[in-house]
C-alpha cells in the first residue's frame, strides 16, 4: 500500500541545487507511485525555491536547529513524525552516530535510511574505528535499514570504519537534472559584462580553503602571467569569500576576476554554459563533486583534483584532467593547455555529458533510490 516518505535535509534550501533537484525528483516519481513526499529542512526556502518544490503530492516542513542535537528539535521532529506518520524515514547530512533511527523506530517507522554526503578531511583514509565508537554506533543504528553513501570512496568509509554493519551500505551516486540546463551561452557573459575576447575558467564552490580556492588564486596569477585574456569566475559564497577577493586586489588581478556570490539556479543560469573551463581544486576529500557533474552535464572539460569521490566522477584524459591537490601550477598548465585547444575542449566536454548521461542522471539515480526503498520498479523505468 502506498504511504510517505520523510526526508529530512541538515541544509538550508537557498538555491535551486543538487539537494533540491534531488527532492523535487524524489517527489514526483513517489507521486506516480501513489507515495506521499514529506521534505524537511533547516528553514523554510525562498520563494522560487519554494515554488520549485511544490510538486504534487510533496508538502514542506521545517526543523530548525538539527544540525545542533537538542531537547527541542527532537520535540519538533516527534511532532512531524505524529503529524505525517511516514513509512519511511530518510535523513541526509546526519552524523553516522545519533539517536534519529531509534527515535523513528519509536514513533513506528518501518524503514530508516540515513544518506552519507560527508566530505572527510584533507588526507583522510577510510580506518576502523576505536572498538567503544563503533559498539555505541552499532546500538544506536540497529534500526537502520540501510546506510546510502554517494560515491564508492564513502561507501569504503562507511564499511571500513564499523559504525553501520557493511552489508548495509549501497552506493548509489547523486545525479543531475538533465533537463535544466541553458544553452545560451552569451547570456551570462553579457549579464556580467565579461570581455568578449577573454575565455572564462569557472569554479561554482563555497569560499572556504577545503575547496582549494586559494590553489586556483595561484593558478590564476601563473594563467595570467602566459595569457591575459582570460576571466575567472568565481561563483558561490563563504565565510572566506572577502579575504579571497582582497588577496586578488592586491595582486592586481581584479580586473580579471569576477565573484557572483551565490546564484539561485546555477544549471539554468548559463554559468556553465559560458565556461570554457570548469575548475575543482578541493583539497579535502570530496564525498562527491556535484558541481563536476554539473560542469560535465553542460558539456565543459573539467579540472578537478584526485580526492575522495572525484575520481569515480572525472576519467583523467577523457572528460578533464586530474591534478594533485595543492597543486596551482599543475593546474596552471592543464588550464592553459585546455584553453589552446578548443577541438579536444569540445571532445571532452561530449565525454563529460556522455558520462552524466549513463551514471550520475538524476531520474536513474533517485529510481535506484526507490528500489531500494522497495516502493516501485525504480530505475528501470528511466533506461
Amino acid at each position: 500500500m502506498p504511504g510517505t516518505v520523510l526526508s529530512v535535509f541538515v541544509v538550508n534550501p537557498q538555491r535551486i541545487g543538487g539537494v533540491e533537484m534531488f527532492a523535487r525528483e524524489l517527489s514526483l516519481q513517489l507521486d506516480t507511485l501513489g507515495w506521499k513526499s514529506v521534505l524537511c529542512f533547516l528553514a523554510a526556502p525562498p520563494q522560487n525555491v519554494e515554488r520549485f518544490l511544490t510538486v504534487p503530492g510533496a508538502s514542506i516542513e521545517r526543523l530548525s536547529g538539527l544540525d545542533r542535537l537538542r531537547w527541542s528539535v527532537l520535540r519538533d521532529m516527534s511532532g512531524i513524525l505524529r503529524k505525517h506518520r511516514p513509512e519511511i524515514v530518510h535523513m541526509h547530512f546526519t552524523p553516522q552516530i545519533s539517536p534519529f533511527p531509534w527515535f523513528a523506530r519509536l514513533h513506528s517507522v518501518r524503514r530508516n535510511y540515513l544518506t552519507d554526503h560527508i566530505s572527510r578531511a584533507e588526507g583522510a583514509e577510510p580506518e576502523r574505528a576505536a572498538w567503544w565508537k563503533v559498539a555505541v554506533a552499532r546500538t544506536l543504528n540497529w534500526p537502520l535499514t540501510g546506510l546510502i553513501a554517494v560515491s564508492d570512496y564513502n561507501a569504503r568509509s562507511s564499511a571500513t570504519n564499523g559504525l553501520v554493519p557493511p552489508g548495509r551500505v549501497t552506493r548509489i551516486y547523486n545525479g543531475v537534472d538533465l533537463s535544466r540546463i541553458s544553452g545560451d551561452p552569451g547570456r551570462f557573459r553579457r549579464e556580467r559584462q565579461i570581455p568578449e575576447n577573454r575565455a572564462i575558467v569557472l569554479q561554482v564552490s563555497w569560499m572556504i580553503p577545503e575547496k582549494g580556492v586559494e590553489d586556483l588564486l595561484e593558478a590564476a596569477r601563473l594563467v595570467l602571467a602566459r595569457n591575459p585574456n582570460v576571466q575567472f569566475v568565481l561563483a558561490g559564497e563563504g565565510a572566506c569569500r572577502r579575504e579571497y577577493m582582497t588577496r586578488v586586489q592586491a595582486a592586481g588581478m581584479a580586473d580579471h576576476f569576477t565573484w557572483t556570490g551565490l546564484i539561485d539556479d546555477p544549471l539554468a543560469s548559463g554559468v556553465y554554459a559560458a565556461a570554457d573551463v570548469v575548475c575543482q581544486l578541493s583539497r579535502w576529500q570530496e564525498a562527491f563533486g556535484w558541481m563536476i557533474t554539473e560542469a560535465m552535464a553542460c558539456g565543459k572539460p573539467v579540472i578537478a583534483t584526485r580526492v575522495g569521490g572525484i575520481p569515480e566522477i572525472l576519467e583523467d584524459g577523457a572528460s578533464g584532467y586530474l591534478v594533485n591537490r595543492r597543486q596551482p601550477a599543475e593546474a596552471a598548465d592543464r588550464i592553459l593547455y585546455l584553453l589552446e585547444n578548443r577541438e579536444l575542449r569540445l571532445r571532452m566536454g561530449a565525454c563529460g555529458r556522455r558520462v552524466v548521461e549513463t551514471r550520475f542522471n538524476l531520474q536513474q539515480n533517485v529510481g535506484q533510490l526507490l528500489e531500494l526503498y522497495g516502493v516501485g520498479d525504480g530505475w528501470k523505468r528511466f533506461t
